[in-house]
């Protein structure tokens, strides 16, 4: 029976194996071109380095001006994930637990909103910025983020909420208490797994951006790390090595972040019945 379930997992074990490698094959290449010289590079672009050059990393850090890059990026995630997990927090347990009108309307409105393409707000969301004096502003940059993910949000956090269970709430609508201190008080605690993957998953996704954040960030020391990386790209087009190492210190902060966290985010996403789709 052992060995009959070895033969029939073996091509699983195969295919995940290339998956695996198709997947970290591009990190490793990026990781050995981070510690090679210049010329080393134009020499050998896809073998190991001959040596650990971890002058590139010192050298990007500083021409690629990514401490202000990293400071920015941290403001924006954390008031991107804060507010998204207000706002969705709020209509996710406005939309599973109370009797609002036109439920099945709000959710196709999120589903379709969440779909439409981001480039269509683009020039329009650009002049009202100008106008409110939001543009080239972090907390500008920040409420275009909520808007932008709050959508998504609001529908995995109503999944996560349907599946609770609501005897707690009850006692505690009987003993009095208002609705927003049963979401903070009783709901929130029990759905801190869900939470904990909107907080990621947003974080993740404001971490990433690219368009909106090179649209309305121009002064280069508000840029988050995505647009001062594609800054520093324009002046060290020739120079892979030091872009790699640039890129390197952009990925590895997200990439330990999920790998601490992705027992919980795994965990947040089968809870809120989101993980077969």
């Amino acid at each position: 029976m052992s060995q009959r379930t070895t033969r029939t997992g073996l091509p699983g074990y195969v295919i995940l194996g290339l998956l695996a490698l198709f997947a970290l094959g591009p990190l490793v290449l990026f990781a050995f071109n981070s510690l090679k010289t210049r010329d080393e590079l134009a020499v050998n672009s896809f073998g190991p380095p001959s040596g650990l050059h971890w002058a590139n990393f010192a050298e990007a850090w500083q021409e690629a001006n990514m401490a202000a890059g990293l400071r920015n990026s941290v403001i924006v995630v954390l008031g991107t994930v804060v507010g998204v997990c207000v706002i969705a927090g709020l209509a996710a347990y406005a939309l599973a637990r109370m009797d609002l009108p036109h439920t099945g309307g709000i959710m196709l409105w999120l589903v379709v909103g969440g779909a439409l393409p981001t480039q269509m707000f683009l020039v329009p969301l650009f002049f009202l910025w100008a106008k409110l004096n939001l543009y080239d502003s972090l907390f500008g940059l920040i409420v275009v983020y909520w808007a932008l993910f709050a959508p998504f949000a609001t529908l995995l956090l109503r999944s996560f909420l349907v599946g609770l269970p609501r005897e707690y709430e009850e006692a505690a609508r009987i003993d009095g208490a208002s609705e927003l201190r049963i979401l903070t008080r009783v709901v929130a605690p029990v759905a801190a797994p869900g939470f904990l993957t909107v907080a990621l998953v947003t974080g993740l996704s404001a971490y990433n951006e690219f368009l909106f954040a090179v649209t309305f960030i121009q002064d280069s020391d508000k840029m988050p790390v995505s647009t001062a990386l594609f800054s520093f790209q324009q002046g060290f087009t020739q120079d892979y090595a030091l872009l790699s190492a640039a890129g390197l210190i952009m990925l590895l902060p997200m990439v330990l972040l999920f790998l601490f966290l992705q027992r919980r985010f795994i965990d947040g996403i089968a809870a809120s019945g989101l993980g077969g789709t």
